[in-house]
């Protein structure tokens, strides 16, 4: 399949994304076994590209995944801790104007 760029990645929905992991997948279990029958020194190398490729997309797939949850809790009260902003710890424990 060869190297995927996250750019590219990110215009694709959902479904095309998993449709592209499994066939990344798919070829990194028949380079791995070509890597225990002996293969090609290049097979070899491309497990290094396929095993990347397989991450950013799993990558672009939890980002979108992560604005969209974002998009979705931007009005309301409450949010899940995830999404909530990190800062530092003392200014979490602060106690707000109204307490």
């Amino acid at each position: 399949m060869g190297k995927v760029k996250a750019r590219e990645l990110r215009g694709k929905k959902k479904d095309e994304l998993m449709k592209q992991l499994n066939d990344l997948k798919q070829e990194l279990s028949a380079l791995r076994v070509a890597k225990v029958t002996g293969g090609a020194a290049t097979k070899l190398s491309k497990i290094y590209v396929v095993r990347k490729s397989i991450a950013r997309v799993l990558t672009v797939i939890n980002q979108t995944q992560k604005e969209n949850l974002r998009k979705f809790y931007a009005g309301k009260k409450y949010k899940p801790k995830d999404l909530r902003p990190k800062k530092t710890r003392a200014i979490r424990r602060q106690l707000t104007k109204n307490e």
